[in-house]
């Protein structure tokens, strides 16, 4: 047996996904252009945006950022062309104690690399003893993407949103990427997806750089409102089943979820808000 050490045929150095496509290349996730410790691996393309088979797809998330770090909200619907695939998809996924991920685009595609992400920071952070900058966090993830090109030509789009809380800065920050890798810090916020320009019409005109942790909530949750008055693959919050939007809040004291009750109380606020403008 050949020993998992530096140097050997099985090192893969701090990266988990690298690890993976030299133990068992054929079940590597996310095939890449090309791998830094390998060989060249490609999926075949096919020409056209879409995807040959039908594919879930997860639609509005967005991330604003406030005076104590930073908001990122989505709400839960999956469709599959037009009819609903789920109603209660999760598309926000905490990566450490500092910072989450939300998914948009092909959804099966998304889950796995927004799952691996959290396995690959843990996996450099034991390795090398240190932890990773929220920036180098961000980075990995824009290689992550870029090495999703491949399927990202069959149609199959991975488009990620990642926000957290920096130590360094003290302050909350926001990355936005395309579907090549690219990465793109936004300091105020930013809304992905196809309710995306929706939302971010709303953030526009209610978002203040120095907003409180309710006065964030409540504008996130507003814009996702919006949204799903506007786009049919947004899904709104089902009272009868109890679905409501996914809110997480992120400063010094880490990642939280907002409670489902907490969000409900702020959309039927909105609602009553809505309802009197109507009628006055």
């Amino acid at each position: 047996m050949i020993p998992f050490r530096e140097g050997s045929p099985l090192w893969g150095g701090s990266s988990f996904v690298e690890l993976l496509h030299r133990v068992r290349p054929e079940n590597a996730p996310l095939p890449s252009v090309l791998l830094s410790g390998g060989g060249e691996r490609t999926a075949p393309v096919f020409s056209g945006g879409s995807s040959p088979v039908p594919v879930w797809h997860g639609t509005t998330v967005l991330a604003l950022t406030i005076r104590s770090g930073v908001i990122m909200a989505a709400d839960r619907q999956a469709s599959e062309g037009y009819q609903v695939a789920d109603r209660a998809i999760q598309k926000i996924f905490p990566v450490d104690r500092m910072s989450a991920v939300a998914i948009a685009g092909a959804a099966g595609p998304a889950i796995e690399m927004a799952r691996l992400f959290r396995v690959e920071i843990e996996h450099y952070e034991k390795l090398e003893g240190v932890a990773l900058s929220l920036l180098g966090k961000a980075n990995k993830l824009g290689q992550m993407v870029r090495e999703h090109l491949p399927l990202a030509l069959q149609g199959l789009v991975v488009v990620p949103l990642y926000a957290g809380f920096d130590n360094r800065s003290g302050s909350g920050r926001i990355f936005k990427y395309d579907a090549v890798g690219g990465r793109y810090e936004e300091e105020t916020f930013h809304a992905n997806g196809s309710g995306g320009l929706f939302a971010r019409n709303v953030l526009k005109m209610l978002y203040r750089p120095e907003m409180g942790e309710g006065e964030g909530v409540s504008t996130a949750l507003r814009a996702l409102y919006e949204a799903a008055d506007d786009d049919l693959a947004t899904g709104g919050a089902d009272f009868v089943r109890g679905i409501f939007p996914l809110v997480y809040v992120m400063d010094r004291d880490g990642v939280r979820e907002v409670p489902a009750t907490e969000v409900a109380g702020v959309l039927e606020g909105i609602g009553e808000h809505l309802k009197r403008r109507v009628t006055s």
